[in-house]
């Protein structure tokens, strides 16, 4: 397993659009083995291909709590498409290993139901509400190059960028 480099805002490979896996074979496999060796480095609870430079319609979540006891449940999802949304919303406070240090109030779904092929390229379907559904549901708007700070209002995202320029201006200085 090799820890990739994630690419972070403005980087172009986030707005593009994913292409979906033809077939799970030992390649994506590896590459889903990566992206959780890196999302755990990084201490993420889900990433997307995009935020590897890979524009495949694969991303990997894993929503336990370390403090609670909880024993790491990483979930593989090539080609997760999103077939039963809740009708209640909810706001949830996000952030992005591709937009670091920041966080924005984001409105999801309460509850989603998922259809992936997995590890093994078997056809599957979760249900999640909570953390899980709302880490599903910002990992597949990755694969269409959306980042949770397009879901934010024009002056809340202008603010969060100015503050992320802020932080990158002073890493340069060290």
């Amino acid at each position: 397993m090799a820890k990739l480099k994630i690419f972070e805002y403005p980087d172009p490979v986030l707005k593009q659009k994913s292409e979906p896996v033809e077939k799970v074979d030992d390649d994506i496999r590896r590459l889903l083995d990566d992206m959780l060796e890196t999302m755990y480095a990084a201490a993420g609870v889900g990433l997307a291909a995009p935020q590897v430079g890979v524009l495949k319609r694969i991303i990997v979540i894993d929503t336990h709590d370390e403090e609670e006891g909880e024993e790491p449940c990483p979930l593989f999802l090539v080609n997760p498409e999103i077939i039963a949304r809740s009708e209640e919303q909810v706001c949830h406070e996000e952030g992005c290993l591709s937009v670091p240090e920041q966080h924005a109030e984001v409105m999801r779904y309460a509850g989603v139901k998922v259809r992936y092929l997995d590890y093994q390229g078997q056809e599957r379907e979760i249900e999640a509400d909570g953390l899980k559904a709302i880490a599903l549901q910002h990992e597949i708007d990755h694969l269409d190059g959306i980042l949770y700070i397009d879901r934010i209002s024009r002056l809340k995202r202008q603010m969060l960028l100015k503050k992320l320029q802020k932080m990158r201006a002073g890493e340069k200085e060290e």
